[in-house]
């Protein structure tokens, strides 16, 4: 049983029927026992099973097609990337790119991200949490889906450490603005900049950033720091 009132029990995800490739579908039946993780309920994650050694612990809610997570974790490798997402086909992406390009520190969940926090991550400290183009869910509603709320931040933000970093990106203006407002009002939560931070160097551009940008959004980028 969770430790960790999630808020709600509501999905932050719809879970697509889209086609899945057979590049996509052989590299899920292959690679997945060897780079997913699959965990028991209740079951906490072991870090060092699970990547044969304790490296400080990145964790991206919503990896997509995987390619921004493949290609940050190939250029960080003294850290561990622990993807989430429960598309398949974003899943054997991943797994297939991260498999033929030798990225030895990344591992995916199938699944959804707050259960994962609240019920597998008890003993672990996350060192930085990306949260990137999460689903805006423009309809009002359907805002109640959102991942940035109160609730679901306080779950995330305990299983950071101390000094750790959670960082979100979107191209929803007023996302955007409920995101800021929430993580400065969380009071274990620090702001790194003086509103909206500058965009990172090290975040590759994703799909979703660039048909934001086609479309004339503006990208918002939002780094904070847990303090207690």
């Amino acid at each position: 049983m969770s430790t960790v009132d999630t808020g709600s029990t509501i999905r932050t995800f719809y879970p697509r029927r889209g086609r899945v490739s057979q590049r996509h579908e052989t590299a899920v039946e292959r690679l997945y026992p060897r780079l997913g993780v699959t965990l028991r309920p209740g079951e906490s994650l072991d870090h060092a099973a699970v990547f044969g050694r304790v490296a400080p612990l990145v964790v991206e809610i919503g990896t997509g097609m995987g390619d921004t997570t493949v290609d940050m974790a190939a250029a960080d490798p003294d850290r561990d990337y622990l993807g989430i997402e429960v598309h398949l086909a974003g899943i054997g992406n991943l797994l297939d790119r991260a498999d033929r390009e030798g990225v030895s520190n990344l591992r995916i969940f199938d699944g959804d991200a707050l259960t994962l926090f609240a019920d597998h991550l008890a003993d672990v400290e996350v060192d930085t949490i990306h949260l990137f183009f999460p689903d805006p869910w423009p309809k009002v509603r359907h805002r109640k889906r959102r991942m940035i709320r109160p609730d679901r931040l306080a779950v995330l933000r305990s299983r950071l450490r101390v000094g750790g970093t959670l960082w979100c990106a979107t191209d929803w203006a007023d996302y955007a603005e409920v995101m800021l407002a929430t993580l400065t009002a969380d009071p274990g939560l620090e702001n790194r900049y003086d509103g909206y931070a500058p965009r990172p160097d090290e975040r590759p551009v994703t799909k979703f950033e660039q048909r934001g940008v086609d479309a004339g959004r503006v990208i918002r980028d939002l780094i904070f720091t847990r303090v207690a």
